[in-house]
């Protein structure tokens, strides 16, 4: 378990989502340690190993003598890792691998373009925003209309389903709302505030049944204006994860900020889960 002062630590030097410990323990089920200046959460026969270091200071010969220490100490059959940087001697090992690249948003240099002022001036018109710490069946509904409609891996669908419970439990997790005028449920976003540096954009969905033109706009503006409010630098906007995505978090000024890569190991017996939320069971 953490202590208070190492708590107040990982959250005072988080620069990634991962760093967020209510985010992990939550989501997962873990249980929080701080090794070496890693952040790791440890279930059962599982640990989420988060490569990247609270000082900032990435080598592969360090994070591999953290690896190994890790593995002493739990002897886990399996091992999520994430890292800027995976070393060349888990190659071989990595059962589930992905590439990717994280996104910020510097809260104070935001820069509203023409196109995205208009889509913020149309929802204005639609729409009312609404922060609440709650989910409700109307949040059920959209996340079944993405899933049936996206078809995302099953470690997003997992994610998703958890954030009703992480959204009441968190103390600094809230859902932003975006309402139509008969009062429907056009998108949402969940949020944290609980890192000092920075507010996460955590996941979102919009509904194409209820397509309101702007809806995701005016939600990620709302998001600027409380991250200014909590006195946020920045915000994590995610990955990339595909084009379109992309080109949304870009047009928002949003930049490519540092490497992400995820690599799964499986020691004992082939892996039956598929990547880093993986733990999560309730």
């Amino acid at each position: 378990m953490l202590t208070s002062e190492e708590e107040a630590y990982i959250l005072e030097h988080a620069y990634v989502p991962e760093h967020c410990i209510s985010l992990m323990t939550l989501v997962s089920g873990g249980e929080p340690f701080l090794i070496d200046g890693y952040f790791i959460c440890h279930k059962d026969n599982w640990i989420i190993l988060i490569g990247y270091p609270l000082e900032d200071n990435f080598n592969t010969e360090n994070f591999e003598a953290v690896l190994s220490k890790v593995r002493k100490k739990f002897r886990p059959d399996y091992i999520s890792l994430v890292a800027p940087e995976m070393p060349s001697s888990l190659a071989s090992d990595c059962q589930e691998c992905e590439s990717d690249v994280y996104f910020t948003l510097q809260t104070q240099q935001t820069v509203i373009r023409s196109p995205v002022k208009r889509n913020l001036k149309k929802a204005r018109q639609n729409l009312r925003v609404e922060s609440s710490s709650s989910m409700q069946e109307d949040h059920q509904e959209l996340m079944a209309e993405f899933i049936e409609r996206a078809q995302p891996s099953d470690r997003v669908k997992r994610l998703l389903f958890k954030m009703p419970e992480f959204v009441v439990r968190a103390d600094n997790a809230f859902v932003l709302n975006a309402w139509d005028k008969i009062d429907k449920l056009a998108a949402f976003y969940v949020v944290d505030f609980e890192a000092r540096q920075f507010s996460n954009y955590i996941i979102g969905c919009h509904s194409r049944a209820n397509y309101v033109l702007g809806a995701s706009d005016l939600l990620l503006f709302e998001l600027i204006n409380m991250s200014l409010e909590f006195n946020k630098d920045y915000i994590h906007l995610g990955l990339a994860v595909n084009a379109g995505i992309r080109r949304f978090k870009e047009k928002w000024g949003g930049l490519p900020s540092r490497r992400y890569e995820m690599c799964e190991l499986a020691f004992q017996k082939p892996s039956i889960l598929n990547a880093i939320f993986a733990l999560g069971k309730s």
